[in-house]
């Protein structure tokens, strides 16, 4: 982290990503961590709420006062808005928005967890179209003309990429402790980039379930953006590799990551069983 003491802001610091970033934050630093939550009394912010140096702020995330009580005396923010919730324009708008409370308020480093531009990445093509992908994507793109320059990392062959959700916080806290190497970076994170196949074939050596991942055509409603709609451009993004990693400078940067699928099935003695995240 950075020498100076300060407190960080998470802006959804409860959710399946959030947990591990502030979890990844809090320990050994000097650093306070705020987590803006709906929400005080839920599991995830009672686990929190335990853990030394993290405060738990009650309220609507997506309010502008709100947002304006809980950025006095930040210094760092870590913000991952909920696009399933709040839908692509509201998405866009807020994203926006906390980034220019985070430079009215003086922040030292702002970090937004991002996604893929299916839509751009496949030259809007509408077989790519995914509203929680594109609506973060435009917020990167937003935040890309406001900040020093960038490098982009020349990333590897792409499939699906997949996280271990620890990982996924060291990352977050790597860049909160190198500023001067990731502020502008566009740091795609995956654990691995995994065919269905491939995938298939770790969970069966794994558990010893026998599975078949089969895949599917999806059709098109010609003026609804349904669910379903949403999933095509997802899965299309993935299946057509419009979208790569760097796994080398992963390594890099988290050289004790979980490197594959197989490898986070081991590791977290995974049974094949639903379990929460």
């Amino acid at each position: 982290m950075p020498s100076s003491k300060g407190k960080i802001l998470v802006i959804g610091g409860t959710g399946a990503q959030g947990v591990p970033v502030v979890k990844s934050f809090a320990p050994g630093s000097k650093h306070a961590v705020r987590v803006l939550t709906r929400d005080a009394s839920s599991s995830s912010a009672s686990e929190l709420a335990a853990i030394p140096g993290v405060e738990i702020f009650e309220g609507n995330s997506y309010d502008e006062a709100t947002l304006r009580k809980a950025f006095v005396g930040i210094d760092y923010a870590f913000v991952n808005t909920n696009g399933f919730a709040i839908g692509e324009k509201a998405e866009i708008y807020w994203g926006i928005r906390m980034y220019e409370l985070a430079r009215e308020f003086g922040l030292k480093h702002f970090i937004y967890a991002g996604l893929e531009y299916a839509s751009k990445l496949g030259n809007f093509d509408p077989k790519y179209r995914c509203g929680h992908l594109d609506g973060k994507a435009k917020v990167t793109d937003y935040l890309s003309a406001h900040r020093r320059p960038r490098r982009r990392a020349p990333l590897g062959t792409a499939k699906c990429p997949l996280i271990y959700l620890k990982d996924y916080g060291d990352y977050a806290r790597w860049m909160l402790d190198t500023p001067a190497r990731s502020n502008g970076l566009v740091l795609h994170v995956a654990t691995e980039d995994i065919s269905w196949k491939d995938l298939t074939a770790a969970f069966t050596e794994v558990t010893g379930i026998k599975f078949r991942g089969e895949g599917w055509a999806f059709g098109y409603l010609p003026t609804l953006f349904t669910i379903r709609e949403n999933y095509s451009g997802f899965w299309n993004t993935w299946k057509d590799e419009l979208t790569k990693r760097d796994f080398k400078l992963l390594d890099e940067i988290l050289p004790t990551r979980v490197k594959s699928v197989k490898e986070w099935m081991k590791k977290t003695e995974y049974k094949g069983e639903s379990a929460p995240v």
